[in-house]
Protein backbone atom coordinates (compact mmCIF):
# COMPACT_ATOMS: atom_id res chain seq x y z
CA UNK A 1 0.00 0.00 0.00
CA UNK A 2 1.43 3.45 -0.77
CA UNK A 3 1.02 5.90 1.94
CA UNK A 4 -2.58 7.33 1.50
CA UNK A 5 -3.90 10.87 1.19
CA UNK A 6 -5.58 11.91 4.46
CA UNK A 7 -8.25 13.19 2.12
CA UNK A 8 -9.24 9.63 0.35
CA UNK A 9 -12.59 8.03 0.67
CA UNK A 10 -12.34 4.71 1.55
CA UNK A 11 -14.77 2.04 0.69
CA UNK A 12 -15.29 -0.41 3.15
CA UNK A 13 -14.16 -3.61 1.52
CA UNK A 14 -10.66 -1.63 0.30
CA UNK A 15 -10.22 -0.13 3.99
CA UNK A 16 -10.94 -3.84 5.60
CA UNK A 17 -8.17 -5.15 2.70
CA UNK A 18 -5.83 -2.63 3.82
CA UNK A 19 -6.30 -2.91 7.56
CA UNK A 20 -3.50 -5.12 7.83
CA UNK A 21 -1.08 -2.68 6.67
CA UNK A 22 -3.13 0.02 8.15
CA UNK A 23 -2.55 -1.82 12.11
CA UNK A 24 1.26 -1.40 11.24
CA UNK A 25 1.29 2.02 10.94
CA UNK A 26 -1.12 3.18 13.63
CA UNK A 27 0.71 4.94 16.25
CA UNK A 28 0.61 2.87 19.26
CA UNK A 29 -2.12 0.47 17.41
CA UNK A 30 -5.21 2.52 18.17
CA UNK A 31 -6.56 2.92 14.81
CA UNK A 32 -9.79 4.00 16.22
CA UNK A 33 -8.30 7.16 17.51
CA UNK A 34 -6.59 7.95 14.03
CA UNK A 35 -8.80 11.34 12.72
CA UNK A 36 -8.08 10.19 9.39
CA UNK A 37 -10.42 7.27 9.70
CA UNK A 38 -12.96 8.55 11.72
CA UNK A 39 -15.22 9.34 8.65
CA UNK A 40 -14.53 5.36 7.09
CA UNK A 41 -15.13 4.08 10.86
CA UNK A 42 -18.55 5.72 11.46
CA UNK A 43 -20.08 4.83 7.74
CA UNK A 44 -18.68 1.36 8.06
CA UNK A 45 -20.05 -0.21 11.59
CA UNK A 46 -18.79 -3.68 10.47
CA UNK A 47 -15.25 -2.10 9.68
CA UNK A 48 -15.47 -0.28 13.44
CA UNK A 49 -16.63 -3.38 14.67
CA UNK A 50 -13.17 -5.11 13.17
CA UNK A 51 -11.11 -2.62 14.01
CA UNK A 52 -12.46 -2.02 17.88
CA UNK A 53 -12.21 -6.73 17.69
CA UNK A 54 -8.56 -6.22 16.41
CA UNK A 55 -7.44 -3.07 19.15
CA UNK A 56 -8.95 -5.14 21.83
CA UNK A 57 -6.61 -8.52 21.14
CA UNK A 58 -3.75 -6.72 20.55
CA UNK A 59 -3.95 -4.74 23.54
CA UNK A 60 -4.59 -7.94 25.25
CA UNK A 61 -1.87 -9.64 23.74
CA UNK A 62 0.76 -6.57 25.02
CA UNK A 63 -1.07 -7.21 28.54
CA UNK A 64 -0.30 -10.81 28.37
CA UNK A 65 3.57 -10.28 27.02
CA UNK A 66 4.38 -7.38 29.19
CA UNK A 67 6.61 -8.19 32.66
CA UNK A 68 4.57 -8.63 35.62
CA UNK A 69 3.86 -5.69 37.87
CA UNK A 70 6.79 -5.90 40.23
CA UNK A 71 7.03 -7.00 43.62
CA UNK A 72 7.64 -6.36 46.75
CA UNK A 73 10.51 -4.19 47.66
CA UNK A 74 13.75 -5.98 48.82
CA UNK A 75 12.83 -4.51 52.35
CA UNK A 76 9.82 -5.94 52.69
CA UNK A 77 11.30 -9.73 51.92
CA UNK A 78 14.37 -8.41 54.31
CA UNK A 79 11.52 -7.69 57.03
CA UNK A 80 9.73 -11.17 55.88
CA UNK A 81 12.93 -12.99 56.44
CA UNK A 82 13.88 -11.33 59.56
CA UNK A 83 10.64 -11.89 61.09
CA UNK A 84 10.74 -15.53 60.27
CA UNK A 85 14.20 -16.20 61.31
CA UNK A 86 13.19 -14.93 64.93
CA UNK A 87 10.09 -17.16 64.69
CA UNK A 88 10.25 -19.36 68.14
CA UNK A 89 9.90 -23.31 66.50
CA UNK A 90 6.91 -25.12 67.52
CA UNK A 91 8.17 -28.57 69.41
Amino acid sequence: MSDFEASRHWTCAEFEKELPDLFERAQGGKLSADPRFAEILRDCPQAAELVRDLEYIAETARMLLEPDVEGPSSDVWENIQTKLGNKPTLN
